[in-house]
């Protein structure tokens, strides 16, 4: 194949990829606010953009990749579905993440995509929730502010490859100190 027949072909390969990068934004407008409506919990998100993870990171366009803002609602949802007595829902608004760790540029152009977690850059999250009985009326609503200072001591994550294990153990915490197991 001829180099001047490849490059057309190539260059439509890119022009088609590029959609699908665009996508990992977590602050891209078109991206969706909420998780798609199933089961007795609804999670919703504000802005990325306006969260603390973009606005104050060492590298914003580092802290945008990914889906990271979907991956905790769905973390969310998922645990509270496991703590509503059944015929509760539940209603949850993610107003705010900031998570573990940090960018830390000056430390060289070879490490300026890599988060370094240390006991400095703790892990928050502030949310909002309303908690409705079976029979439609509010049993429980607030905002909330987790953050656990002192997340590098508490429970062993050795080994862990999840990226997002501290703002999920936040959102553990806070709903086993919430809402109570059905089957407690």
């Amino acid at each position: 194949m001829k180099f001047s027949s490849f490059a057309p072909t190539l260059l439509v390969g890119l022009l088609l990829a590029a959609p699908a990068a665009a996508s990992s934004d977590v602050t891209d407008p078109k991206a969706p606010r909420s998780l798609p409506a199933e089961g007795r919990v609804d999670v919703s998100w504000t802005d990325p953009a306006q969260f603390s993870e973009i606005r104050q990171s060492n590298n914003r366009w580092e802290a945008r990749r990914g889906d990271w803002v979907q991956q905790i609602a769905k973390y969310v949802r998922k645990r509270a579905e496991q703590r509503l007595p059944e015929g509760d829902r539940m209603s949850v608004t993610i107003n705010d993440i900031r998570r573990a760790g940090q960018f830390e540029p000056w430390r060289g152009a070879n490490v300026s995509s890599t988060r370094f977690v240390r006991d400095i850059y703790p892990p928050r999250i502030e949310l909002s929730f309303t908690l409705t009985g079976a029979d439609g009326r509010v049993i429980a609503q607030g905002e909330r502010k987790l953050t656990d200072l002192a997340f590098l001591m508490n429970t062993p994550t050795a080994g862990s490859s999840d990226n997002l294990r501290y703002e999920k153990r936040l959102i553990d915490d806070w709903l086993s100190k919430e809402f109570k197991r059905p089957d407690a």
